[in-house]
């Protein structure tokens, strides 16, 4: 779970430099450092282990005599152990300083280790809380020497996925999954005991090879120590503050602080059992985290028996003071959405996921009661809405579009029931046809509305089957016709069609009486992308997703989101794209109409791994559902794409042969766009030529010329000609392909290698260092896996990520091992991989594996 920042410690090490790893409790800190021990001492480094202990933090010396050292007796003062171990620190050899738990160590080993690192100038790697307030005592020990700060950062839905499946042996499903991470808030030790307990207590059941909830709650007894454990360090005053707060559920703060002293507040803050977000009116809410917490509360008898606190706070409940909001400076550019991005990831996503479901359960409530009341058309679209992001209640939906009377209803909310009606009939199984059939026949009742159904019917039918063929003879040709939802749904089956210009012209003007609520933004933040302006529609897309999880518009987030990780993707920013995909799927599977760009993400995530040689049944794209056609009306909503890069023969000419397959079928069903980017992306992973020339007639025939200049190398990097590719990289100018033109130089060269062409091989390793180094990247580069077949062995791995840029004697002292053992590791390597130099080596081992 932490090879990455095992690696980053390792590096920091290597090079001298201490380390102090923060996080909450449970994040991992302890699991992170043995990781790091047992990293060093397979490589010769002499470790030397400090463990503070709760229970030992008063008692002298106890975290130092823990080393076992040979003091003289008579000879124990500070000093006095400080010599024995400075000399220690001084024999042959390398040597690190290790203490887990710095908070928890006794003043006088405190002391000890001050005057030894006084001394010495051996590394230390600390933990500790990432909200602890140090002593001066630690921070002598702490502030000595160069140090680097590692923080722990809560597991996001993707690292749960995997997590899981490694603790019980098999994945979870989705929803279990998002309930999973939404009660631990990403606590890694949080997540285990929730897993393991709930299977002990059957609430988790193995269905379908994948773990699901029985039952509503994952909370059971089991879990109870482990919660005590987590809350042993709060005052009587924190403890009772979690108490109020288990009673009021997510409440405004300046509620809290009517009932809850400031202080109390604050520690609980500062200790991180306390999330605060701004809410939809521009004030700030608190909730407790991790959620589990108030679970915990919440099943005890003495909570439902303090009278005396449900009194206290009994008068506390009353609306909030108007807040005059505050001004927000705003600014345009990528950066600027990218900052707020990466400044998101540190909040807590299972808060606001939690925030969004009691919304959504709120409003779902008081607007099923409000239709009980009043069976109205009004009623009932106000009610059906929420299940357009939602999760879905078949029952009651179904219930609700049978029941509900049309008399003197407004014609937009009698088409949106049916329209809703109409795609629950997709939903629960009955297909396109039967959908069309409800349409069709409030067509007849209801002729006013024939050509918004007529568009309906447009839509449903070029989502789920096959784009009819454009008879329009201009990218304007649309508007005059049917304007509004029709001019909508013409934009949108442009966009199927890879036109992205007459996309973006259907969809000008504000749309604040759109039918298809999110249509109009979804539409023209895509038709961006698709042509070629991806910052321009990152921006848009982020903008709109930060204003919907600001309204805990669910519907909005999961759509604008779905936009914004293609933009992600496409400009290689992997964390930045799987953080966004992954606080989508910590709110668990929405309603019915997002639910496809639902699964679409759970691919595109999945691509990425699908290019490694992890078991592709790990993957969380495992978690979509795979009742779908190999072919969508956009990329990732067919599963074929996903499939063939996932599950793809290690010949090359097999790969050429399945994806211009899939290709041709997908234009064969009129998703052009579809069809382009399955055609850009393997392309790049494997150039061929078959797929090259189904890319180079499908961006002819659309007039787009963004995409020129990759097109030209990757003619070149297909024929063969190194002198042309020379000359098209030397004269490159960095565009909106540049990720990918690195994407197809590495793919050129694992083809080569599969294929057995040495001079070939050797050619491209030398094009695709040179472009790497005048186009540094720091994202990682997606890259054809041939490594299922043959797998190196960690330690060859090791060898070979460093065989491009140091020689055999520097990696042997880097890794504690001799030269001679490392040259015998690169021949292992080369002869398994096929690789014919060192270099070409690097360039294949460099991410065909999990990153270490």
């Amino acid at each position: 779970m932490f090879d990455s920042e095992v690696q980053r410690i390792l590096d920091f090490v290597a090079r001298g430099i201490g380390v102090r790893v923060v996080g909450a409790p449970g994040s991992g800190k302890t699991t992170v450092l043995r990781s790091v021990m047992s990293n060093l001492e397979k490589a010769g480094v002499s470790v030397h282990f400090i463990s503070g202990l709760r229970t030992h933090r008063t008692i002298p010396y106890a975290a130092i005599k823990g080393l076992g050292l040979d003091v003289r007796p008579g000879r124990s003062g500070v000093f006095d152990i400080a010599d024995v171990f400075s000399s220690q620190l001084s024999m042959a050899g390398k040597h690190l300083l290790v203490v887990d738990d710095l908070h928890l160590v006794d003043s006088e080993s405190l002391a000890v280790l001050e005057a030894v690192r006084r001394r010495s100038d051996c590394p230390m790697v600390a933990s500790a809380p990432e909200t602890w307030a140090f002593s001066r005592g630690q921070l002598a020990v702490l502030n000595n020497g160069r140090e680097a700060h590692l923080q722990l950062d809560p597991l996001h839905y993707e690292q749960v996925h995997f997590l899981i499946a490694q603790v019980l042996g098999a994945p979870a499903d989705a929803d279990t999954t998002a309930r999973i991470l939404t009660k631990s808030a990403g606590n890694p030790r949080l997540i285990v005991r929730i897993a393991e307990t709930a299977s002990l207590s059957n609430l988790l059941v193995m269905k379908d090879k994948q773990w699901s909830m029985t039952a509503e709650t994952l909370w059971n007894e089991h879990l109870r120590g482990t919660l005590e454990a987590l809350l042993a360090e709060l005052s009587a005053d924190e403890f009772t503050a979690l108490h109020i707060m288990a009673i009021l559920g997510t409440a405004r703060v300046d509620i809290l602080r009517k009932v809850i002293h400031t202080d109390a507040l604050e520690g609980l803050e500062r200790r991180g059992f306390l999330s605060v977000l701004a809410d939809q009116h521009n004030g700030s809410i608190a909730a407790i985290s991790p959620p589990v917490i108030a679970d915990y509360f919440r099943g005890s008898k003495n909570l439902r028996d303090r009278k005396l606190l449900r009194s206290k706070i009994a008068g506390v409940l009353e609306a909030a003071p108007h807040e005059i909001p505050e001004e927000r400076a705003t600014s345009d550019g990528l950066s600027r959405v990218l900052s707020s991005l990466r400044l998101e990831k540190g909040d807590d996503d299972a808060v606001t996921s939690r925030q969004i479901h009691e919304h959504n359960a709120d409003r779902e409530r008081i607007r099923f009661e409000r239709w009980q009341a009043n069976k109205s058309t009004a009623n009932a679209a106000a009610f059906l809405r929420i299940y357009w992001g939602a999760p879905l209640d078949v029952e009651r939906a179904s219930r609700v579009c049978a029941e509900t009377t049309n008399f003197d209803a407004d014609p937009k909310d009698l088409l949106f029931v049916t329209i809703t009606e109409a795609m629950l009939a997709i939903h629960t199984g009955r297909g396109p046809s039967a959908a069309v059939g409800i349409l069709q026949k409030f067509a007849v009742n209801n002729p006013n509305l024939s050509a918004e159904v007529e568009d309906a019917i447009l839509f449903l039918s070029a989502s789920h089957g096959r784009v009819p063929v454009d008879t329009a003879q201009d990218p304007g040709a649309h508007e005059g016709a049917n304007p509004g939802m029709g001019s909508l749904v013409h934009g949108l089956l442009d966009l199927y069609r890879f036109k992205p210009v007459a996309a973006l012209d259907a969809c000008d003007g504000e749309g604040d009486d759109d039918a298809f609520s999110y249509l109009r933004p979804f539409i023209r933040s895509f038709a961006l992308f698709a042509a070629g302006r991806v910052e321009e529609s990152l921006v848009l897309a982020l903008d709109w997703r930060t204003e919907a999880r600001k309204n805990l518009d669910q519907f909005g987030v999961i759509t604008s989101s779905y936009v914004a990780a293609q933009g992600l993707l496409y400009r290689g920013h992997f964390e930045e794209a799987e953080y966004l995909m992954s606080s989508v799927f910590a709110m668990g599977r929405p309603g019915f109409v997002v639910d496809s760009l639902y699964d679409a993400m759970l691919r595109l995530a999945g691509l990425r791994h699908a290019t490694t040689a992890m078991e592709p049944a790990l993957s969380i794209a495992a978690q979509a559902r795979t009742e779908v056609s190999d072919v969508g009306p956009l990329p990732g909503i067919g599963k074929g794409a996903y499939e063939l890069v996932a599950h793809h023969s290690t010949q090359p000419s097999a790969f050429d042969r399945r994806a211009s397959q899939l290709i041709r079928r997908q234009l064969k069903s009129g998703y052009v766009l579809e069809a382009m980017m399955t055609a850009l992306l393997c392309t790049c992973l494997c150039p061929g030529r078959p797929v090259l020339d189904l890319l180079q007639k499908i961006l002819r025939e659309s007039g787009l010329t963004v995409h020129d200049q990759l097109l030209a190398i990757a003619s070149a990097v297909v024929e063969g000609d190194h002198k042309m590719l020379g000359l098209l990289l030397k004269h490159y100018e960095p565009d909106v392909d540049t990720y990918q033109v690195g994407m197809l130089l590495r793919g050129a060269l694992k083809r080569h290698v599969i294929d057995g062409d040495a001079t070939a091989a050797d050619a491209m390793a030398q094009a695709s260092s040179v472009f790497a180094v005048r186009f540094p990247s720091a994202n990682e580069q997606l890259s054809y896996n041939s490594f299922r077949s043959t797998p190196l062995t960690e330690r060859e791995i090791e060898v070979a990520t460093l065989a491009g840029h140091l020689t055999n004697v520097e990696i042997g002292e880097q890794l504690g091992i001799s030269a001679r053992t490392v040259e015998n590791h690169i021949s292992n390597a080369l002869r398994k991989s096929g690789a014919t130099s060192r270099n070409s080596l690097f360039m294949l081992v460099g991410n065909s594996l999990s990153p270490r």
